[in-house]
């Protein structure tokens, strides 16, 4: 077994830094130039976040790849930390999106396109009514608030470890069986312990204890942790969470926005789960901002006994421009002409390639990290064992290590996401992008251990 040596990986990521600033320039001085009129220098807070410093400025995205301003051309494994698993403008939703984008954008009418999308939806997930937002977090939200309304509970029960947006009850964490507010949480509007009830991923008996203090509207749930590093249900976890949600009137939510990696129709209908409800975002849309939410039968009508029409602008659940025209077209698009069975086949079959690339460097070396795959979804842990819910996952954050890999990947041509070390695959995704990666992480450990 090897160990990190700490001042081997402050020489490798000081040499690594300097070639970034070398390399860089043009990206570097847009970035002093964003600095005077931008909180940050970035369009959004989280862009600070990679390891040379200053974000690199893209030019162009077609695919699995994209230019930079200093005429870099990367393989993309972030995909926009699963916005674009689509891959970056398919011609099949661009298509789509320029004519619709010419006929008009939004009107706060529907269009015909909404009815083709439902049917789908309805087929791949198996929920048998939707409605549409902007983003997964707006389809969190909204489903919160239904479930509070159809129940007459206060609480949401959530995993440690879990994501599920800005959703204010979800930015949360468990210390010492106390709920508090997420590493990190900017400007928690009330105590999370007022609003959430947290149990780990996998402890049953955690979940049941908590769910019989009846106090719980709903449990929102991923169908495996994934923004903690990809943390699966033990065998039989998800049964058990379906009946003790059902023996205790809770309503159940899950959230597909990161595990439609696995399938057509994601984890639930891979799994052949039964929930609720459930939330989705980010790639349905091919990138234009799209959400939903579907609901069972049953939900739905217990939805239409507690909505009031008349004051539905005023009721916290929508938003002028969610289901807007543009938005429903680029969603038909993706479903009929990108996100098919066909391009799964594709995209899984390039996750399993580079898991196992990745799992021979770490069997020839006997490093003690793991890597998991989860449809065409994978990532690397630097631990030994696997975790089994979001403590045993975070426990072992190794962020200089992090920052190193993914500084190390960003030099040579490869973007990861820079929260973890995520990888995932697209349906333009090729054999040549993979085992780039794959030498490129191998290169690194021989850096790091010889």
């Amino acid at each position: 077994m090897y160990t990190v040596d700490r001042q081997r990986l402050h020489d490798l990521m000081k040499r690594e830094q300097g070639q970034f600033a070398v390399e860089n320039p043009n990206s570097r001085e847009i970035y002093e130039r964003a600095r005077g009129s931008l909180l940050a220098g970035v369009p959004m807070n989280w862009m600070q976040r990679w390891p040379g410093g200053y974000p690199i400025y893209v030019t162009q995205a077609s695919g699995a790849h994209f230019t930079d301003v200093d005429g870099h051309d990367f393989v993309d494994l972030c995909l926009g930390d699963t916005g674009a698993m689509t891959g970056h403008s398919p011609p099949g939703s661009v298509a789509a999106i320029q004519a619709q984008a010419a006929n008009g954008i939004t009107t706060m009418l529907p269009t015909e396109d909404s009815i083709p999308v439902g049917e789908e939806m309805k087929r791949r997930f198996g929920l048998s009514y939707w409605q549409f937002t902007l983003t997964a977090t707006d389809a969190n939200r909204f489903m919160i608030r239904l479930a509070r309304q159809i129940t007459g509970r206060p609480k949401v029960l959530v995993y440690n470890g879990c994501y599920h947006g800005s959703v204010d009850e979800s930015v949360v964490s468990l210390e010492g069986g106390v709920v508090v507010p997420r590493r990190g949480s900017v400007g928690p509007p009330v105590d999370p312990i007022l609003t959430t009830r947290v149990v780990e991923w996998n402890d049953v008996d955690a979940l049941r204890e908590e769910l019989e203090q009846g106090d719980v509207a709903c449990v929102l749930a991923e169908p495996a942790l994934t923004n903690c590093g990809i943390v699966l249900p033990d065998p039989g976890y998800h049964y058990a969470l379906r009946e003790i949600t059902r023996e205790t009137g809770t309503i159940l939510i899950i959230d597909e926005t990161h595990t439609l990696c696995c399938g057509p129709g994601g984890f639930t209908a891979e799994h052949g789960l039964q929930p609720d409800a459930l939330t989705i975002g980010k790639p349905i849309g091919s990138g234009v901002p799209s959400g939903a939410y579907g609901v069972s039968e049953e939900l739905a009508q217990r939805i239409a006994e507690n909505t009031n029409v008349v004051d539905a602008d005023v009721g916290g659940v929508g938003g002028t421009l969610a289901g807007n025209a543009l938005s429903m077209a680029a969603i038909k698009a993706t479903l009929e002409n990108v996100l098919t069975a066909e391009a799964y086949a594709h995209m899984i079959a390039m996750a399993e390639r580079l898991v196992d690339g990745v799992q021979q460097t770490i069997d020839d070396r006997g490093l003690p990290w793991h890597v998991t795959r989860l449809g065409c979804r994978a990532e690397y842990l630097f631990q030994s064992n696997r975790p089994r819910n979001g403590a045993e996952a975070l426990i072992s954050e190794d962020q200089d290590l992090d920052a190193f890999i993914h500084l190390y990947m960003m030099n040579r041509g490869i973007l990861m996401t820079p929260f973890h070390n995520m990888v995932l695959m697209c349906p333009d995704t090729s054999e040549q992008d993979v085992d780039r990666h794959n030498e490129v992480f191998e290169n690194a450990t021989r850096e790091l251990f010889d």
